[in-house]
């Protein structure tokens, strides 16, 4: 084969190497594309008005976008099911939503830097003070005690008047007329009243009162301290200390979120709902015990809606939460968007709209 024609074939060979080159890297970063943000409302993060979305995620977007200089259009989805489903199959290029990084999340799509640290926690009714200090006053653990404690009574009650009963008839005469002066003796003397009233004379009825006045100091204490906690006011603060407690409960959460992903993974059944805001509603409405969901989220819409002397946000959080930008499995648009994330989460700008934000 002549020289000059393999000379046109290798410069051909290579123009065509570059080209497919060149046009690999614009698929990658196709900087004319229209990008589709798919979104759902989820306040304070994403909120829909008549003058279109606010929220700090979009915050978060307009500063990122600021830099990228991209053309965008907004895609809401009723709930964070869909959204999910749509990011997954590539309906959108990607979500700026508050999604929450979770294994299973991530073997179906990619997450960029966190810009957000949550924590899933517990809502409830507030309880009241009153009413549950009389549910616990009349409550069968408090009958128990009390009526361990006129056993224990009776049976001294009882010891005394068989000693004192025959030399000792003006005090312990008789028979059920000197049990009952028995067991009120037992109990002035368990009390430490000691009216003086009634005494042992014999040495048998004084050794069971020697016996029973050393043994009540223990027992009243004792009794004292199981009364009290019986009419202690306990709450779902004090009852649920791990995740497994919330197996005692009827647990509602949002379908699909990084909650429902939690129960189940420790095997807790719970309600579903679309939103925190029907959750929030099944509280209220006394449909469940317990709302599990985003704090900042649960916070927001407690406020907004006026709940806060209704309901509340237990302390002790469940798990930490990391909201990220949502892509689609192997995404360019990660390389490109993820750095200038990080940067904008380094600036002042961001660290006051979180401030503000708390």
């Amino acid at each position: 084969m002549p020289l000059p024609r393999i000379l046109f074939i290798f410069i051909s060979f290579l123009l065509m190497v570059f080209s497919g080159t060149a046009q690999e890297v614009n698929q990658e970063i196709p900087a004319s594309k229209k990008l589709v943000i798919g979104i759902t409302p989820t306040p304070p993060f994403v909120e829909k008005s008549t003058h279109g979305y606010t929220g700090l995620s979009l915050a978060s977007w307009k500063m990122v976008n600021d830099q990228l200089q991209r053309e965008y259009e907004f895609r809401e989805y009723d709930n964070l099911g869909s959204l999910l489903k749509a990011i997954e199959t590539g309906e959108v290029d990607f979500s700026i939503n508050p999604i929450t990084v979770t294994d299973n999340r991530m073997k179906r799509m990619e997450f960029s830097q966190p810009y957000f640290i949550s924590h899933t926690s517990v809502a409830k009714r507030k309880e009241s003070t009153v009413l549950k200090l009389l549910s616990n006053l009349f409550s069968w653990e408090f009958f128990q005690i009390i009526g361990l404690l006129l056993l224990v009574i009776m049976i001294f009650g009882v010891l005394v008047w068989i000693f004192e009963r025959k030399k000792n008839k003006e005090e312990f005469g008789g028979n059920l007329k000197g049990i009952m002066q028995g067991f009120w003796w037992s109990a002035v003397t368990m009390t430490t009243v000691g009216y003086g009233d009634k005494s042992p004379r014999t040495t048998g009825g004084r050794l069971i009162a020697l016996i029973w006045m050393f043994m009540a100091v223990i027992i009243i204490s004792s009794f004292t301290a199981g009364i009290a906690s019986s009419l202690t006011v306990k709450s779902i603060h004090e009852d649920i200390n791990t995740i497994q407690d919330l197996e005692r409960f009827e647990v509602t959460t949002v379908q699909n979120s990084s909650s429902q992903e939690l129960l189940d993974l420790y095997g807790i059944k719970a309600d579903l709902v679309s939103n925190g805001f029907e959750g929030l509603e099944a509280l209220v409405d006394e449909k469940t015990n317990l709302l599990v969901y985003d704090e900042p989220i649960l916070r927001y819409e407690i406020e907004e809606l006026g709940l806060s002397k209704k309901l509340e946000i237990l302390e002790q959080s469940l798990k930490k939460d990391y909201y990220s930008y949502a892509f689609p499995k192997n995404s360019k648009l990660l390389k490109e968007i993820d750095p200038v994330l990080i940067k904008t989460l380094k600036t002042m700008e961001w660290a006051t709209l979180v401030k503000d934000y708390n």
